[in-house]
């Protein structure tokens, strides 16, 4: 019945629900404690350290013995008997009598450190070399022998969490990985590799909470892109953790929280960016962030220049065509769909949005022609081309009574009294 509105069926450009960016993961997939951007992968075998440096043949200092006091003389011995306990206490007693000892105190960090001590391995190391450089040379390549048995190790227990399939000695194996890692950067403070790997730990072990510090030390020694990501996402988990709980509790004070890790997340993001322009990961994690911050004209630029670096990744085209469907831009939105949909056969997220698309743009041509009275009926060719899509989308979820309620909403529209009754009766049938 040409020119005639169905009222009962107006469609309202406020009907349909709201529409979220898929960048990776969906958003509602997001969990806090499942950190999939580090592709920590079953049997991943971590990148094996160095060659381990022969045992020092020179802790002992044998031509000394006959020059040495009778306590270092004991020390020596014992040692050599790998009786550290004594060895330890004749130091002890040697240091004592002879504060100057630098000797004395080398061996006492020795000791300590064949005890995997090493916070007072490297306190006696500091007070040798504060008496002189006599034991530097010894002192630096025990310390280097110490970094590469920690990071071996580590590798060996990560490898074994990784193998293992108790939960629980997985976590033991990945917890002693990390303390070996960490004894690492103990022994030397810049060394990114036993940083990265520590990461990749904390992960399998479940500490991502942990995660923040080792990550910046990261970027601060090598400017890593991917380490700005994965901070970016970390950030991203925090902000996305206290949104939730702000939909729960209404505590404000989450909200205002969040809030501020998004801006610290975007400020760690356009740092990368301006040092890696073309890094897609980069720009990808921070179109999402934009979105999450709300700052929507931001994230639209921000993908507009991510298609025209990749114009054939339709995951852009998609999640700009979401923000331009949330404008209004109903023209461009539908362009970015189709453009999707070309990219990928099937994508059913595309198809909905671009069913979505036409609706709210035809609904609000109705909404206007009601207004003014005017008798135009252009909505009815959005809502034509709206069906498509949304019986593509219905293919792949046959059982979605939204969409069927839609549906016969449009039929409705469009006089096809058969259709909406099919449409709604579908929609009633699914209705949970």
């Amino acid at each position: 019945m040409k020119g005639v509105f169905y009222k009962t069926h107006k469609l309202s450009k406020y009907d349909f629900p709201s529409l979220f960016l898929i960048i990776g993961l969906k958003k509602s997939n997001l969990q806090h404690n499942n950190f999939l951007f580090f592709n920590i992968q079953t049997g991943e075998v971590m990148k094996k350290a160095l060659s381990i440096l022969v045992v020092l043949s020179m802790v002992l200092g044998l031509s000394a013995f006959e020059c040495s006091s009778t306590e270092m003389t004991s020390a020596k011995l014992y040692i050599q008997q790998n009786n550290y306990k004594k060895a330890k206490a004749a130091l002890e007693k040697e240091v004592k009598k002879n504060p100057k000892s630098d000797e004395g105190y080398y061996l006492l960090g020795y000791i300590y450190g064949e005890e995997d001590n090493l916070d007072e391995m490297l306190k006696n190391f500091e007070k040798s070399l504060a008496i002189s450089n006599k034991f530097a040379k010894e002192i630096d390549d025990y310390k280097k022998y110490k970094w590469q048995d920690n990071f071996n190790k580590g590798v060996g227990y990560f490898n074994k969490g990784v193998k293992v399939t108790s939960q629980d000695s997985s976590k033991m194996f990945f917890n002693t990985s990390v303390e070996k890692f960490r004894n690492c950067i103990l022994v030397e403070p810049d060394s990114a590799g036993a940083y990265q790997n520590m990461v990749y730990s904390l992960i399998n072990a479940g500490r991502e909470d942990e995660l923040e510090a080792p990550l910046k030390k990261i970027i601060e020694l090598t400017k890593s892109p991917q380490a700005y990501v994965d901070l970016g996402k970390v950030y991203g988990n925090k902000a996305l953790t206290l949104m939730n709980s702000f939909k729960e509790t209404k505590n404000v004070a989450d909200s205002i929280k969040a809030m501020e890790i998004y801006d610290e997340e975007i400020a760690l993001l356009e740092e990368a960016q301006k040092l890696y322009p073309d890094d897609t990961k980069i720009l990808d994690q921070l179109s999402t962030a934009y979105v999450d911050a709300n700052k929507l004209d931001v994230a639209m630029e921000a993908f507009k220049k991510a298609i025209e670096k990749d114009p054939t990744n339709e995951i852009y085209r998609y999640n700009y065509g979401v923000l331009l469907l949330g404008a209004g831009k109903y023209d461009e939105a539908a362009k970015q769909f189709k453009k999707s949909i070309e990219l990928k056969d099937g994508y059913v997220n595309a198809y909905y949005n671009l069913g979505v698309t036409y609706l709210k743009w035809g609904a609000e041509l109705q909404e206007k022609a009601i207004e003014e009275d005017s008798g135009d009926t252009t909505y009815k060719e959005k809502f034509k081309l709206a069906l498509e899509p949304l019986e593509k989308y219905l293919e792949a979820n046959p059982e979605d009574s939204n969409i069927w309620n839609y549906l016969g909403k449009v039929y409705a529209n469009l006089g096809d009294t058969e259709k909406s009754k099919e449409a709604f009766d579908n929609a009633d049938k699914y209705r949970k």
